[in-house]
């Protein structure tokens, strides 16, 4: 079980000196200052509802329970979710609202609480969680995140969380660096992934596979223009690694937004070409436990209205 901190007369004491991931900034939040994911200590949220667009086995037919926090910890240069990324979005709230926007989802059907960036918030989110279990709260709790991440941070969560659904943005550090500022992105996110299937362990499903998921771990990889050399990397890494004691969610959905026009390697979509080889290749080296994406995904329609819903 995770080592919980207490939070004193309004002051958290990992966020005077905050280090809670790979940036380790150093800055106090509590004091106001923001770090490198753009947040005080201060808890920002841009919306909480239920969200359809995950992968079957979260989203069910009742929705998940998403709250995307405001701020992030990576900053892709191609943020599908921009506008709350870089702090453009979000009202405060304080972390006894936050345990009732839990069992308010809940109340109204959600399958799951699914965390969206959650990384820069994560003492705030322990204190919330535990309070809402005391209060009732059930349902499975997913940490949706892009992975980087520390070991340290990823223990206080040992016990609170159901099911990790990382990204595995890069192998090749240099792309990581260029997109995301990350040189030592794959080797903190590898290490991780490992600490969340430490935790949860393999897929547990309601009642087996093809219904909702209770407990385990899904690696999303989204495909970026130019870059299946390396996703090739990445899904060949996670079967040598997991096997089956993972899921592998490949997604083609990425969409080029405003503030992509001045990098035009990524100014497009993905082909339907690019995705199908791809998802042969996955197939090829043996990974069976994958989700996919048909049709038609790449749309902004992926991307919520980010309007204080439910804050």
């Amino acid at each position: 079980m995770a080592n919980h901190t207490i939070c004193e007369n309004g002051i958290w004491p990992e966020l005077s000196n905050c280090t809670l991931c790979p940036r380790e900034c150093h800055v106090n939040r509590n004091a106001g200052e923001m770090g490198y994911c753009g947040q005080t200590a201060a808890l920002m949220a841009a919306r909480a509802a239920l969200h359809f667009w995950e992968e079957p086995c979260l989203s069910g037919t009742n929705g998940s329970g998403a709250v995307f926090f405001s701020g992030c910890n990576l900053g892709c240069v191609y943020c599908q979710n921009h506008e709350i990324a870089h702090g453009l979005s979000g009202r405060g709230l304080t972390v006894s609202r936050l345990s009732d926007i839990f069992l308010e989802l809940q109340g109204k059907g959600a399958h799951n609480i699914n965390l969206v960036t959650p990384t820069h918030f994560v003492p705030q989110i322990v204190t919330a969680l535990e309070t809402a279990k005391k209060q009732g709260l059930s349902v499975p709790i997913i940490y949706n995140t892009s992975a980087y991440e520390k070991i340290e941070t990823l223990k206080r969560l040992d016990g609170l969380v159901d099911i990790y659904l990382p990204d595995l943005k890069y192998f090749d550090s240099t792309l990581s660096r260029h997109y995301s500022h990350a040189a030592d992105y794959f080797e903190k996110a590898a290490a991780a992934i490992a600490e969340m299937v430490r935790q949860v362990g393999a897929p547990v499903f309601v009642d087996g596979e093809n219904s909702l998921m209770k407990k385990g771990v899904i690696v999303r990889h989204l495909l970026l223009p130019g870059c299946k050399k390396d996703a090739r990397h990445i899904l060949r890494y996670l079967h040598d690694t997991y096997k089956n004691d993972i899921y592998v969610s490949i997604m083609n959905q990425y969409t080029p937004l405003l503030h992509v026009e001045s990098i035009p390697e990524l100014n497009r979509k993905i082909s339907a070409q690019e995705y199908e080889k791809i998802v042969d290749y996955a197939i090829s080296i043996g990974i069976e436990n994958g989700f996919i994406q048909e049709g038609e995904t790449a749309s902004e329609s992926f991307v919520p209205a980010f309007d204080c819903e439910g804050i």
